[in-house]
């Protein structure tokens, strides 16, 4: 997912501050989640779980991504297609859904480790990441086609 970031910061990146600003939220979540989950370069060598607060600080990281999503980037990634066209207007509420139906997972996934009172929860962690780390990929890919239409009908 990070060799992905870069090539689509290499690719929009400088030519609009909200995909500037997009892009450089989901790099720190990216690490974030690569930390938690202890990916290169962020293994751990004593297999040990991560800690509890670094979990829920992921989690609020997470909710502020999602929220940003659908408050405010894909409202003006719409208008603005609205703008430009039935084609770009007929994309972007074609992937607006699809990406909403991602934010179950991290719903889900924030809900678990947020509401959890007992560390013991953390056993599950790494199943629970997997889950979240497709719904990511899927959720990145389809930003990726509004970035996309963002970058080429309005920088």
């Amino acid at each position: 997912m990070l060799r992905k970031l870069e090539k689509a910061e290499q690719k929009w990146g400088g030519s609009n501050t909200l995909i500037d600003q997009w892009l450089n939220n989901r790099r720190n979540l990216l690490i974030n989640y690569c930390q938690i989950a202890g990916i290169p370069p962020y293994e751990v060598t004593d297999k040990s779980l991560p800690a509890f607060a670094s979990v829920k600080q992921f989690c609020d990281q997470l909710m502020d991504y999602v929220s940003e999503g659908h408050f405010e980037i894909y409202n003006q990634v719409v208008t603005a297609c609205e703008k430009n066209g039935h084609s770009s207007q007929e994309l972007a509420q074609q992937l607006v859904p699809q990406i909403s139906e991602t934010t179950d997972t991290a719903l889900d996934f924030n809900d678990k480790y947020t509401e959890a009172d007992d560390e013991k929860v953390l056993f599950h962690l790494d199943k629970d990441l997997s889950s979240l780390g497709h719904a990511m990929e899927t959720r990145f890919a389809l930003e990726d086609k509004l970035l996309e239409v963002l970058h080429s009908k309005h920088s």
